[in-house]
């Protein structure tokens, strides 16, 4: 051997012919069951390439590799070890020149084939899969630097490689061997390197095997296999790479949209780890296209949730409809945890986009949603809709500091969130809360407020608050009475349950601390009293609960207010009458009337003046600088919007209930008609003094109003008689639209002459109900 390698090295020009040799006694041998000799053969050929390394190689390379292939094809284990062996060193040879010609197919096909040995012992079945693995690994060490042999990144090759890797990686049979003697291993460690080496172009191709081996395999559901892949796929990529990856698994889940749900319960949760590891990193414009395929999805797995509707009566099909529901709700809670834990881990401007994004997509009632069709779902479904569309806005907005009100809540996401609020829903004004909680909370003081009680010492818990800075002042006087209004209309929902009365009080807490100046101050005290009177006189017949719960809930927070402003008198008078509530009407308390036994009264006696809060004795105590005393007198009348003139969501019975009212009070009475026409009457009638009177008292009422009404109601009331009169404009000119151009022309008169102008028909813009 040393004589035969001195004269190879000596005489390069003559490896063709000894390559050729070699391989001409090594196929005999083979064919003839010579192994002895064959295994010496493939020594001389691995030590001659070793030693050799100059240009005329390249002939003996081919005969080299002709004879690892022979190895391959024959169907002894050992041989087959042997010419991976000799492969894998040959592969860790670098080359000077790349080769023009050579091509490694046959070896990517064969090395796979290994990786899928199905030999009857176990033992040698795992040494050919390693071999097998090994061999693959070579292949791309060889090839994968190589731009000659870019070819290696096309989808017949990697439909192979990957595959081969991950086949292994699943079946982990050895578990107990130590590193390159165990398949799963060894197939991981070349599964990173092959996808560590893949550029921008080649990304696709490498991760579309994947999601097509765990369709092959049904390894969806359960996904544990499919997690731990993407979680190798995120961490080996390069991280400018991994919005390809996400775009390849959205794109999947598009694909099998019409699969059971645990298979789409388990892609996205798929995604959610790919989401959750390239969150931090540049996704760059995938963020939005991620929220609209995760909210095309939650809406499609509503349909197929309520789709069912006109079977479910039958007895056969009733326990399957529960199943595909309770699976469905799977499917429906991945989702909204992927847009929430992605929402969250986005950067603060990005997060505010996606808020937007994502208010855009709830049906709000009495508004028109494009991207939503809620009308063949019905009435259960956009529920079910809005419901997990404002959880996902809850993680979205979990954490998040807005610098500014303004920023975190712009009129475009305020506007149709406080639509929400007024919902006919229990669960969708508490969802809206916490919304609101999230984004007002920037300091981390909502825990300190939980619940709803009497707070015996506010300074104990602490509470962190700066200064309230200029644009934040700005924003309560824009935006402040729409925020109290609906607040206000919150509290009287007959619906309202405990968790609604805490969240109210939260909501009036945080604003206390974050928002609020002594102008916001004395707004959330006429607020305050506005709510106490309403619940005293009533006119809405609100249920007794509801009307205790109001009163428990303003006396938590002027006990809270009172403690904040930190006014002795204020704080003395707000502690007396929760003194003589304690003794006289427990239930007019949070820690009495939320408990399950509490006896509550027939009636709520409004002459008992100790009580309840008085306004002159908040007056009093307030009458230090810095507080618009004068305001605190001013009863809080809510703000009127364009949402007033919208019809509320009745059920039908009191549809029904409200006509019969309307129509027994207009009949008018027996007696009335048969009243004669005297001429008393008609003097009465023709007589005007009494409206002169009445013009007289209207015109003082108005001039009061804007002497004494603070700016921001009068600028409310003139806007929504501004949007009424557009509105108004808008039906005219709707009713009014000009004909449609001619083509036979049209006739204009101009200084008195009649003049036709046509219209060419290519130039006509027809409506596209026309155009076929």
């Amino acid at each position: 051997m040393e004589k035969l390698t001195f004269y190879a090295v000596s005489a390069p020009e003559k490896l063709d012919r000894i390559g050729a040799y070699l391989a001409e006694r090594l196929s005999r041998d083979v064919v003839r069951h010579r192994y002895g000799y064959v295994v010496i053969a493939m020594e001389a050929l691995d030590q001659l390439l070793m030693a050799c390394h100059s240009q005329s190689i390249k002939p003996f390379v081919e005969s080299f590799l002709h004879m690892v292939a022979k190895l391959l094809e024959s169907r002894e284990p050992d041989l087959q070890v042997l010419g991976t062996n000799s492969f894998v060193k040959f592969a860790n040879i670098e080359e000077d020149t790349p080769s023009y010609h050579r091509r490694y197919d046959f070896f990517v096909s064969q090395f796979s084939a290994m990786c899928h040995s199905t030999h009857e012992d176990p033992e040698t079945r795992s040494r050919i899969r390693v071999a097998g693995i090994k061999g693959l690994q070579g292949v791309v060490r060889k090839t994968v630097n190589d731009e000659l042999q870019a070819i290696i990144w096309e989808p017949q090759h990697m439909d192979k490689l990957i595959p081969s890797m991950l086949f292994n990686m699943q079946d982990n049979e050895d578990s107990e061997r130590a590193g390159e003697e165990n398949p799963a291993s060894l197939a991981e460690s070349c599964f990173r390197e092959l996808l560590g080496r893949a550029a921008y172009g080649n990304m696709n191709n490498a991760v579309h095997p994947v999601l097509v081996h765990l369709d092959n395999h049904r390894l969806w559901d359960p996904n544990d296999f499919a997690v731990s892949c993407f979680r190798i796929i995120m961490y080996s990529i390069q991280a400018q790479h991994s919005h390809h990856v996400i775009q390849q698994v959205l794109s999947h889940l598009d694909t099998h949209s019409k699969n059971t749900p645990r298979v789409r319960a388990g892609i996205v949760q798929v995604l959610l780890e790919t989401v959750a590891i390239a969150a931090k990193g540049s996704i760059g414009p995938t963020v939005l296209e991620v929220f609209n395929t995760l909210l095309k999805h939650l809406r499609v797995s509503v349909d197929f949730e309520l789709g069912d509707g006109s079977r479910r009566n039958s007895a056969s099909s009733l326990s399957s409809t529960r199943t595909k529901e309770s699976e469905e709700r799977i499917v429906q809670n991945a989702i909204i945890q992927t847009i929430g834990f992605f929402g969250g881990n986005l950067p603060d401007y990005q997060r505010a986009e996606v808020m937007m994004f994502i208010m855009g997509k709830v049906p709000v009632y009495g508004t028109p949603c494009h991207t939503l069709d809620t009308v063949k779902i019905g009435h259960h479904g956009t529920k079910r809709i809005q419901t997990m569309l404002l959880s996902s806005l809850i993680m979205v907005t979990s954490g998040f500091k807005c610098k500014t009100m303004c920023a975190g809540l712009p009129a475009a996401f305020l506007e149709p969130l406080c639509s929400i609020s007024l919902m006919e829903d229990n669960e969708l004004r508490q969802l809206v809360l916490e919304i609101l909680h999230n984004i007002i909370d920037r300091h981390d003081n909502r825990a300190k407020l939980r619940g709803i009680r009497i707070i015996p010492n506010v300074a104990a818990l602490k509470i962190k608050r700066e200064k309230i800075s200029k644009q934040d002042v700005v924003f309560m006087k824009k935006h402040g009475q729409q925020l109290y209004r609906h607040i206000y209309l919150g509290c009287k929902e007959e619906d309202n349950v405990q968790k609604n009365f805490e969240l109210l009080f939260t909501a009036l807490a945080l604003i206390t601390i974050e928002l609020a100046n002594e102008e916001v101050m004395i707004d959330l005290m006429r607020l305050s009293i506005a709510l106490q009177d309403m619940a005293l006189a009533n006119e809405e017949n609100m249920p007794m609960f509801i009307r205790c719960g109001i009163m428990a809930l303003v006396a938590a927070y002027l006990n809270f207010l009172s403690q904040m402003i930190a006014n002795p008198p204020f704080c003395q008078h707000v502690s007396k009458v929760i003194e003589m509530r304690n003794l006289d009407a427990p239930y007019l308390l949070p820690e009495h009337v939320f408990r399950e036994k509490c006896v509550l009264p027939d009636s709520l006696d409004r002459d008992d003046v100790g009580l309840y809060f008085q306004t002159a004795d908040l007056a009093e105590a307030l009458s230090v600088p810095g507080y618009n005393v004068e305001r605190l007198a001013l009863p809080y009348i809510p703000q009127v919007t364009d949402e007033d003139r919208l019809p509320r969501r009745k059920s039908f019975v009191d549809t029904i209930s409200l006509q019969v009212d309307i129509l027994s009070n207009s009949l008018p009475d027996q007696s009335q008609l048969a009243e004669e026409i005297t001429f008393e009457t008609l003097k009465k009638a023709i007589d005007t003094t009494g409206l002169e009177e009445q013009e007289r008292e209207r015109r003082r009422q108005v001039m009061e109003k804007f002497q004494k009404a603070p700016f921001e109601e009068i600028a409310a009331h003139c806007e929504s008689k501004a949007n009424m009169l557009h509105d108004r404009l808008a039906q005219i000119f709707e009713l009014t639209i000009r004909p449609p151009p001619s083509p036979s022309g049209t006739v204009t008169v101009t200084s008195g002459h009649a003049q036709y102008q046509s219209v060419p028909v290519y130039e006509m813009k027809f409506p596209d109900l026309c155009v076929y």
